[in-house]
């Protein structure tokens, strides 16, 4: 399965993701210039990475292809907790795995709880608990 696909730049929508550098972000804010006299119109992307919450810039054109993550949303129980990460299952494919406790959560999450995970270019992040 791939881990990426491509979209064109004029589709995207705050609130959406996009690969920056390799990395998935979800997008903040889009500013769109207008058409100069030997040029396209631009896009101006500010987003933030999903995985370690640095903002991001692209700059590129409105008829130009840019990369978009698959992302997957799961939901996981955690089995055990241990200083910042944490060791969570899959409840549909018995995986375990560890996971980074996300600093807005750490403390609330204990075992036995459930969690949202999200998943994308082979990495994996607590969005929340539920």
């Amino acid at each position: 399965m791939s881990e990426k696909v491509f979209a064109s730049a004029k589709d995207l929508k705050v609130g959406k993701y996009v690969l920056i550098e390799g990395n998935p972000c979800r997008i903040v804010s889009i500013d769109k210039s207008k058409p100069g006299k030997h040029g396209s119109a631009k896009l101006r992307i500010v987003a933030t990475d999903i995985f370690t919450r640095q903002k991001k810039n692209l700059l590129t054109n409105t008829g130009s292809d840019v990369e978009v993550p698959i992302i997957e949303r799961k939901t996981a129980q955690v089995l055990s907790v241990s200083g910042n990460s944490a060791q969570v299952m899959d409840p549909q494919s018995y995986e375990t795995f560890e996971i980074l406790l996300p600093d807005e959560i750490q403390g609330e999450v204990n075992a036995g709880d459930e969690v949202e995970v999200m998943e994308a270019m082979g990495k994996r992040t607590i969005l929340r608990k539920r």
